[in-house]
């Protein structure tokens, strides 16, 4: 793979930002706004929380929990992440073709050459060398993927067949 490009670099500069660094900095905002803009000129609240220790200490051991079922009613329950999942079913080509790699170097030949011997086996037909080969072929990208090998070429610009995409 060689030297990091510099779109990646800032791949990872922007989910480190979005995923971390904004999470943790926008939760001692909001702990730190409310308190003092809210509760410490309200007199009652003040006296729920007398300091900003008591504050964060009771959110986050309300909120932590709170939050946590509020993700998992969003995963589970409610049909915001099921619309977000058909969304993204909808806008993959991947879902509807092979992808790239594994799949269409290993598995799906293995398939095709699976039914093709079925078909030939089941008509008392004998395989050719030809098919021999093949399957040769495949045991040895099999052998290569389980030893952790690579098939195919990832960093092939026209490694997918665009005219098969239609």
């Amino acid at each position: 793979m060689g030297r990091p490009k510099p779109f990646r670099l800032w791949f990872y500069l922007r989910t480190g930002y979005a995923v971390y660094f904004t999470f943790i900095f926008a939760s001692v905002n909001v702990m730190t706004v409310t308190y003092y803009l809210a509760i410490e000129n309200l007199p009652i609240l003040k006296e729920v929380f007398p300091a900003f220790t008591d504050y964060v200490l009771t959110l986050l051991i309300v909120g932590i929990p709170v939050l946590v079922l509020t993700g998992w009613i969003h995963f589970r329950r409610s049909t915001a992440f099921k619309s977000e999942a058909e969304i993204n079913v909808e806008s993959n080509p991947y879902q509807f073709k092979l992808p790239p790699g594994w799949w269409l170097h290993v598995i799906m030949p293995f398939f095709l050459q699976t039914t093709k011997t079925l078909v030939k086996l089941s008509n008392k037909e004998s395989l050719t060398d030809k098919d021999m080969n093949d399957i040769n072929e495949l045991q040895k990208k099999m052998e290569h993927l389980l030893k952790g090998g690579y098939v195919g070429d990832y960093r092939q610009k026209d490694f997918i067949d665009k005219s098969k995409m239609e």
